[in-house]
């Protein structure tokens, strides 16, 4: 009797500049929607397409990506990206991991912002062809628009994800740690003592 494949596992990329609690519930949503076994949070090392703003560099990029995860034994995060030298490619994250989890599927997890532009990042087709790709609905951008791009692709193997609106932001949380504001409530409180104590992007 052949036993069941072992459940998926989500990886989201993100610089966590730093990680906000909208990041922690797109990978709620990923692992509940989909059934995952796990999402790996993925902190990118050296971002290939844009200089990374107000970077506190990735050691303390990564140190937060911990604490965020920290409660949550559904997460894990992976330093795949952080210690490799030069930029952070998807695909060659997508392939080290596929090498080692063997069968297990491999769910790419994105805003709908980030994947109406995926034409523009490096080896677009063999992302899609090592994962399956998971998109969070995002106002302003249409679905239309995301399969688009996707069948431009190749992509055959998409899922749209919902997801509760969150008007908090990376560059928000950056701004008011720079002006000593409050972040409880916009970060995991690990990570708002972390800023507090570190003096991050002050």
């Amino acid at each position: 009797m052949n036993s069941a494949p072992p459940a998926g596992i989500g990886i989201l990329g993100s610089a966590f500049n730093p990680p906000h609690l909208g990041h922690l519930a797109l990978a709620q949503e990923a692992l509940w929607q989909l059934g995952l076994g796990e999402v790996i949070l993925m902190p990118t090392g050296e971002a290939p397409h844009k200089r990374i703003a107000d970077d506190p560099g990735r050691e303390q990029r990564l140190a937060m990506t911990r604490l965020a995860a920290a409660d949550d034994p559904r997460f894990s995060v992976s330093t795949l990206e952080t210690e490799r030298d030069g930029p952070s490619y998807t695909y060659e994250t997508l392939e080290r991991l596929g090498s080692e989890r063997g069968d297990t599927e491999l769910v790419f997890v994105m805003g709908a912002d980030a994947a109406v532009g995926l034409e523009s990042w490096r080896e677009p087709e063999r992302v899609a062809e090592l994962a399956r790709i998971a998109v969070a609905r995002r106002s302003g951008v249409s679905n239309s628009d995301v399969s688009a791009v996707m069948r431009s692709l190749g992509a055959d193997r998409v899922t749209m994800l919902e997801m509760p609106e969150f008007g908090v932001s990376s560059s928000v949380v950056r701004e008011r740690a720079a002006a000593g504001r409050p972040l409880r409530y916009l970060v995991p409180e690990p990570v708002a003592r972390f800023i507090d104590e570190k003096g991050v992007y002050r």
